[in-house]
């Protein structure tokens, strides 16, 4: 992961987003972490929104958290509902 510095970014936009299509590029201000820079070229919408959304992932980390059953009972389950 490589890093640059706001100055450095403004002046050399175009490189830095042609470096964050491969490897996240870490953007510091006064020498400390700021922000991240990752390329998301090549991917639709739907994707790189769901990507980014808090909400979307504290609903996964909870459905991750919840009880699972193994898929030979779920296909019982779902006869037995025909």
């Amino acid at each position: 992961m490589k890093t640059i510095t706001v100055r450095d970014l403004q002046k050399k936009i175009k490189p830095c987003l042609d470096e964050a299509q491969v490897d996240r590029l870490v953007i510091t201000r006064r020498g400390k972490p700021a922000a991240v820079l990752i390329g998301v070229e090549g991917e639709d919408w739907e994707t790189v929104i769901l990507q980014t959304d808090p909400t979307f992932w504290r609903m996964v980390q909870a459905r991750r958290r919840q009880p699972t059953i193994p898929i030979e009972e779920l296909k019982a389950r779902l006869k037995r509902k025909r």
